[in-house]
């Protein structure tokens, strides 16, 4: 039996995982600056970043996008 692997950087990656990966990568402040929203800028948190993001779904392509493009910077 074949088992097929996704070639998409985000298959089996939850937004938690994502953030704590940016996060742990870039830190909240340079984060912010990569994407200037107010839950990176303002009293950052994982929780409340989280909250936001899975309301909005044009920050939360910005953050997955990030992430897709950190890793296949840091895989080259």
């Amino acid at each position: 039996m074949d088992k097929h692997i996704s070639n998409d950087p985000l298959h089996g990656k939850t937004l938690l995982i994502i953030l704590e990966y940016l996060v742990e990568f870039y830190g909240w402040d340079h984060l912010g600056y990569k994407i200037n929203i107010r839950c990176f800028n303002f009293d950052p948190s994982i929780k409340s970043s989280l909250k936001f993001l899975r309301r909005t779904p044009w920050a939360r392509q910005k953050v997955e996008d990030l992430y897709v493009d950190t890793i296949s910077k840091t895989n080259d």
